[in-house]
């Protein structure tokens, strides 16, 4: 395992074919923007509970959604043509990272890893341009949504959170739409879970998500506050939405 020193101006990570069995790669150094920026653009990204030194995984495999494989199920279908949620993009991304600490502070040992020291370093990557969240909203209450980091042509996921059914999925689901016309090329979900494979995750080789990675940092990054196009809010079905 390599240790990195804080107080450095040097960023740079080691070979993510260098990690462990379990894909951690490296511990310590810190969470400036330079820092996290530099990880996911190569392949690597922190989790670690609140207390402990700052770790750097890089999994394998890798889960992966692309675009073309996404999973949008019957019940999925009836609640898009219902257009019961309003669905924003970085509206609420403050609202959006503590609603999913709370969520998994529920669904896991105490600890979890979206504690103050990351949630602020996240915010400043949203203040930055980089980090970005998708709001979904019945009326005026916040119900559900997801965040993560843009950069080239990828979109690397890090949480979501439901206070209603299917809110985190229609917040997927409209994600997925409005990158596919930005020309992005997959989101990065990190690890595996039943939930992002219901969806259309799939599970590839660090080797090949590196590749990915690769080709996908050489298009622009879409930076600033995101919208979503005016039509998406509007044509809410499951058909009309395809690419």
């Amino acid at each position: 395992m390599f240790v990195l020193p804080a107080d450095t101006a040097n960023f740079q990570f080691p070979p993510v074919d260098l990690a462990s069995p379990e894909g951690l790669l490296a511990i310590g150094g810190d969470l400036r923007t330079e820092r996290l920026l530099a990880a996911y653009r190569a392949g690597v990204f922190p989790w670690y509970s609140a207390g402990q030194p700052i770790l750097w995984w890089s999994p394998d495999p890798r889960a992966v959604l692309l675009f073309d494989k996404l999973k949008v199920s019957r019940s999925l279908t009836k609640t898009l043509r219902k257009q019961r949620f309003r669905v924003t993009l970085d509206t609420r991304f403050r609202e959006v990272i503590q609603a999913c600490s709370s969520e998994r502070s529920k669904q896991e040992t105490p600890g979890t890893w979206i504690h103050p020291e990351m949630i602020e370093a996240y915010c400043e990557l949203h203040q930055q341009g980089y980090a970005h969240s998708v709001e979904t909203w019945l009326d005026d209450t916040l119900v559900g949504g997801l965040y993560g980091i843009s950069l080239g042509g990828g979109f690397f996921g890090e949480s979501m959170f439901s206070r209603a059914s299917d809110a985190s999925k229609v917040a997927l689901v409209y994600l997925v739409r409005q990158l596919q016309r930005w020309d992005f090329d997959f989101i990065d979900a990190q690890i595996t879970s039943a939930h992002l494979i219901r969806m259309g995750a799939e599970e590839v080789r660090r080797s090949t998500f590196m590749a990915m990675l690769e080709k996908g940092l050489k298009k622009p990054t879409h930076k600033g506050a995101w919208e979503l196009d005016d039509d998406l809010t509007i044509i809410a079905t499951a058909e009309s939405m395809s690419p």
